[in-house]
């Protein structure tokens, strides 16, 4: 499974990007989008946002669920008391166009019973929402540093790193 994580300001900004793929179950953390789709994953974010802004309002959670599917592309939203929102699209493996892609039938038993076999399952919300906690956590941090302005651009290595040990951690 293939995963495209970003950070959405409340001016619609993006403040930061990560792309990575799944390390459960003999997975290299490599991400397996295609180059057309690689272009487009941020396209598909952003175009989620109008689903995010009318669903926020009918909602009490910060975690939103899946709430938009592009495709073979399923788009999970967590919101901040800030109204920042974290947007992760996950694109599930053996399906669509990314078997056809691969000459096939490129899934096994293995990967069925994977996280990432069914986006929807109640075992991948969680994973997901677990996920999206720990990055909150650490968002909370590098925000409070008293060197990041609101709807700043976040660079921090550290955070990236710690992005990514989350993504291993639950996804």
């Amino acid at each position: 499974m293939s995963y495209y994580f970003a950070i959405i300001g409340t001016q619609d900004n993006p403040l930061f990007e990560y792309e990575f793929g799944t390390s459960k179950q003999g997975g290299d953390g490599q991400p397996r989008f295609s180059e057309q789709a690689r272009h487009l994953n941020q396209f598909i974010l952003h175009s989620s946002l109008d689903i995010v802004e009318e669903v926020q309002w009918t909602s009490n959670q910060l975690y939103l669920k899946a709430i938009d599917k592009f495709f073979n592309n399923y788009i999970s939203c967590f919101l901040t008391a800030g109204n920042t929102k974290f947007l992760l699209l996950h694109q599930p493996t053996g399906g669509g166009a990314a078997a056809a892609a691969a000459g096939g039938n490129s899934s096994s038993t293995r990967s069925s019973t994977s996280i990432g076999a069914n986006p929807t399952s109640a075992a991948t919300e969680e994973a997901v929402k677990n996920f999206m906690g720990e990055v909150y956590e650490n968002y909370v941090k590098a925000t409070m540093s008293p060197f990041y302005k609101v709807n700043m651009e976040i660079k921090s290595p550290v955070f990236r790193a710690r992005v990514a040990a989350a993504g291993r951690k639950y996804l």
